[in-house]
């Protein structure tokens, strides 16, 4: 299991794993992005830690919707 978690790790950096890398930094950029902007608003309206969970669970939660169609070689 660890050494398929270190394969793909590695092919990630090398910019193997996906037949589009820009379309999955594109997409990893969107994600981001969105959860940044969330963290942001929260933040504004509830305390900092509150607004660190949510961000991070609906960043997390978004990213499976983003990656859907993301094709690997």
């Amino acid at each position: 299991m660890f050494e398929m978690a270190k394969s793909s790790i590695t092919l990630f950096f090398q910019g193997k794993l996906f037949r589009n890398p820009n379309e999955v930094m594109r997409q990893l950029a969107i994600g981001i992005g969105l959860t940044i902007v969330i963290f942001l608003v929260l933040v504004k309206f509830t305390g900092l830690l509150i607004a660190a969970v949510i961000a991070g669970f609906i960043g997390g939660a978004v990213q499976p919707v983003l990656f859907k169609d993301l094709k690997y070689r």
